[in-house]
C-alpha cells in the first residue's frame, strides 16, 4: 500500500497521488514479501533480481538491464583515509546514473496505470533516465529543465531519446512546481522522486551494497544529497532486508551537500526535521543544485534514525576529489558524485569518522555527465611535431 510518513494515511496501489490528501506531506510504499534471501541465489545481477522487493507487476517490467552496478574496493584511496573504503560506481548504470533504478519502476508503474505521457522537472539526469525508459515502452515524455543550468551530456541525451524539452526561466524547485501543476491536472504522469515508486527502484542500491558484502551491512553509506530521494531510499533497501533478517546490523546514512545548496545539512546542524530552503542554490554540481528537496523529510529521517551526518563540502573540495579518484582509482565521475568523496575526506579529516571504518561511497553519476567540467579542470595537450625527437624532448621536461 503507499502510506504517509507523517500522518499515516494509506491509499491503493492503482491510485495516482503524489502527496498526502489529509496533510499534504510526502508518501511511502510498504512492501514486506515473506520470502528466504535463498531465492535470490544464480539470479542474473540487475536490480529485478530482488523483484519480490519491487511493488510492480513483474509481467510488465520495463527494464534496460539496470543495477548490478560495480562494487570496487579502493585501496590507494582508503589506505590514504585509513578506512576500508568501497566505491557503488552508479554510473554504470544504462544512461549513466542512479536515476535509472527509479525509472524503472516508475515507468513499469506507468504502464500498470495505462498512462501514455510521463514527465519530470530536472537538473539534468533524471531527464535523460526519464527519456530513455519513455523511448523503451513508447510512452510521450516532457521534460522542464531550469534554463542554462543542465550539464550538456544530460541534455543530450534526454534530447535524442526523443523527450520534449521545454526550458523555464527559473531554478529546478520553479521548474518541479510548473510541471507538478500539469500533473495534478492529469495532463501527465510526474516521475520525479516525490513519486514513491521512483524510490522503491533506488531502494534496490542498499539491497546490492549488502549482497556485495556477503549480507552484512558497512558502517556507514555516503552519498551526495540533492533532492534528498536516494539517501532515503538506499537507507529504505537496507532497512527492508534488516526486517526481514538477511542482515543483522545497519549503517549510518550520511549525507553531503554543496556549500551553496545545503538545506538538508543546515537543518541537520539544527538538529530540525524542516528545512530553511535555499533560495538561489549554486554548485558546479549541477546534479545537486536543488534548494528545496521534496524528499527533504525522508532524507532527514534517514540521518537522524541511522545516527547518521551531513556535511557540506566547497566546490573546490568537489573538483579536487572527481580528479582525485580518477587518478587514484580509475573511476571518473561527474562533480555531484564525487561529493561523497569530497565529503569523505572532510568528515575523516575532522575525527567525525573513526579510523578502520568500513565505508560504502555511492557514486550516482558517470564522468561523462558534464564532459565540459571535467575538460575545464584539465590541462590542454600538448602540440608537438610528429617526430620522435621532438616527443623525446617534451616527455624530458614532463
Amino acid at each position: 500500500m503507499i502510506k504517509c510518513i507523517t500522518c499515516g494515511a494509506e491509499y491503493g496501489l492503482e491510485e495516482i497521488i503524489y502527496t498526502c490528501k489529509e496533510c499534504g506531506s510526502i508518501l511511502e510504499i510498504t512492501c514486506k514479501p515473506d520470502v528466504s534471501r535463498d531465492i535470490f541465489d544464480c539470479r542474473k545481477s540487475t536490480m529485478w533480481k530482488y523483484k519480490e522487493f519491487m511493488p510492480v507487476d513483474e509481467s510488465r517490467i520495463i527494464s534496460l538491464q539496470e543495477g548490478g552496478t560495480p562494487f570496487i574496493k579502493c585501496n590507494k584511496l582508503g589506505d590514504q583515509l585509513g578506512v576500508k573504503l568501497y566505491i557503488k560506481v552508479e554510473g554504470s548504470n544504462p544512461t549513466g546514473s542512479f536515476k535509472d533504478r527509479g525509472m524503472s519502476v516508475g515507468i513499469t508503474k506507468a504502464m500498470e496505470l495505462g498512462v501514455n505521457t510521463v514527465g519530470c522537472a530536472s537538473t539534468g539526469n533524471t531527464s535523460a533516465s526519464l527519456a530513455a525508459y519513455a523511448a523503451r515502452a513508447g510512452l510521450r515524455c516532457i521534460v522542464i529543465l531550469p534554463s542554462g543550468k543542465v550539464a550538456l551530456g544530460k541534455l543530450a541525451q534526454a534530447m535524442f531519446h526523443g523527450a520534449e524539452v521545454i526550458s523555464v526561466e527559473g531554478n529546478f524547485d520553479e521548474a518541479l512546481e510548473v510541471i507538478t501543476s500539469l500533473a495534478l491536472d492529469g495532463k501527465l504522469y510526474l516521475l520525479n522522486s516525490v513519486n514513491p515508486f521512483r524510490l522503491e527502484g533506488q531502494k534496490s542500491i542498499g539491497f546490492e551494497i549488502v549482497d556485495d558484502l556477503g549480507w552484512r551491512s558497512p558502517d556507514r553509506i555516503i552519498l551526495p544529497v540533492g533532492n534528498a530521494g536516494n539517501i532515503s531510499a538506499i537507507w529504505k533497501g537496507v532497512r527492508e532486508f534488516y526486517e526481514a533478517d538477511f542482515i543483522n546490523d545497519l549503517p549510518r546514512m550520511t549525507g553531503i551537500q554543496a556549500e551553496g545548496a545545503a538545506p538538508i545539512t543546515n537543518a541537520v546542524r539544527r538538529g530540525a526535521y524542516d528545512i530553511i530552503p535555499v533560495e538561489n542554490p549554486e554548485t558546479v554540481a549541477t546534479a545537486i543544485r536543488i534548494g528545496a528537496p521534496v524528499s527533504a523529510l525522508k532524507a532527514l529521517r534517514a540521518i537522524y534514525d541511522s545516527d547518521g551526518l551531513s556535511e557540506t563540502v566547497t566546490d573546490d573540495e568537489i573538483l579536487y576529489s572527481q580528479k582525485l579518484l580518477a587518478r587514484s582509482e580509475g573511476i571518473g565521475v561527474e562533480p555531484a558524485s564525487a561529493a561523497s568523496i569530497a565529503g569523505l575526506r572532510k568528515l575523516v579529516e575532522n575525527g567525525e569518522i573513526d579510523k578502520g571504518e568500513e565505508i560504502v561511497c555511492v557514486v550516482t553519476g558517470h564522468l561523462l555527465k558534464d564532459p565540459n567540467t571535467a575538460i575545464n579542470a584539465c590541462k590542454e595537450p600538448i602540440n608537438v611535431e610528429a617526430n620522435v625527437e621532438a616527443l623525446s624532448r617534451v616527455l624530458k621536461g614532463l
